[in-house]
């Protein structure tokens, strides 16, 4: 399974960034995808997850203000980010898990928040 993420970049205080993940490969059999992120000197951290069945969790610091969703038929999943604030910058990162539970990442993107 090969993952690539586009849509991060610099944005201000409360402003809002979407996110996306293609996926391609051997992607049957893929039971969940998620977004984690990574800020300097701190682990990676849950962002937003959701199953093959559509069921979906966030990370208690994004929850209200993010949502993520997949489109089946582009292979494609997106984070959508609102209200954004400064500790919100970090590398976002997509992953996937398959039936056999094996994770793949993708390189991650880069999202910045800053006046």
């Amino acid at each position: 399974v090969q993952l690539v993420e586009s849509g991060g970049g610099l944005v201000q205080p409360g402003g809002s960034l979407r996110l996306s993940c293609a996926a391609s490969g051997s992607i049957f059999g893929i039971l969940a995808m998620g977004w984690y992120r990574q800020a300097p000197g701190k682990e990676r951290e849950l962002v937003a997850r959701i199953t093959s069945s559509g069921s979906t969790n966030y990370g208690d610091s994004v929850k209200g203000r993010f949502t993520i969703s997949r489109d089946n038929n582009k292979n494609t999943l997106y984070l959508q980010m609102n209200s954004l604030k400064p500790d919100d910058t970090a590398v976002y990162y997509c992953n996937a898990r398959n039936l056999l539970e094996m994770d793949f990442w993708g390189k991650g993107t880069q999202v910045t928040v800053s006046s």
